[in-house]
């Protein structure tokens, strides 16, 4: 119950601070499982999109995160464990052997919707980054899952790489339709095209 609660609170803080809220033009908040990718320019990001889910959606989706940044204190793992349920990816391998999406895997293998950044770092600038490979590999390990693009706008100016405290604007997430891996379809390609539905996609 306290987690909840704590949750709720950094909800309404954001929110107040960010004016955001959500636009639903390409599919509705349903109960079905998804992978919500987004463009990535601040730490309030994953916050604001988990918080606009309606709550029976919101405690079945977890945000994927950095374990280096979210384990570095006892606070913040307090946050993304218990608070968040955050499915932690290691940044920095010491094995290359090692699958960094093992964990999102088997989020999804137990029901969870995921919260993903596809461009996996923050972007400075207003520009969105290239897309790195983990979402075509979910897309192609899980083909019933429903992969939803969100576009959200101003974060980058609210909270900016490097600031600590958040600056007030009126901030809109965008919800496209889902997309789908095609058959026979280039990593690269799929990338890309995903990577314009988020472009594609103006409040």
């Amino acid at each position: 119950m306290l987690d909840r609660l704590a949750g709720r609170f950094l909800i309404l803080l954001a929110r107040l601070l960010t004016g955001a809220y959500a636009n639903w033009v390409g599919c509705r908040p349903e109960p079905q499982q998804r992978l919500y990718f987004a463009n990535h320019s601040s730490h309030l990001d994953f916050l604001l999109l988990w918080g606009l889910l309606p709550p029976a959606l919101r405690y079945r989706t977890r945000p994927v995160a950095g374990a280096d940044y979210w384990n570095a204190t006892p606070l913040r793992r307090y946050l993304i464990h218990r608070v968040f349920r955050g499915v932690l990816v290691e940044r920095n391998r010491k094995d290359a052997g090692d699958n960094p999406l093992a964990p999102l895997q088997a989020a999804l293998d137990a029901g969870d919707s995921l919260i993903f950044f596809p461009e996996g770092t923050r972007s400075q600038t207003d520009e969105m980054l290239p897309f790195k490979s983990g979402l075509y590999h979910l897309a192609q390990a899980n083909p019933t899952l429903a992969l939803v693009p969100v576009r959200m706008e101003n974060l980058n100016r609210v909270m900016p790489k490097g600031e600590l405290l958040p600056v007030p604007l009126v901030c809109i997430l965008t919800f496209g339709a889902p997309v789908a891996l095609g058959e026979d379809e280039t990593k690269a390609a799929f990338l890309e095209r995903a990577r314009q539905t988020i472009l594609d996609l103006r409040a």
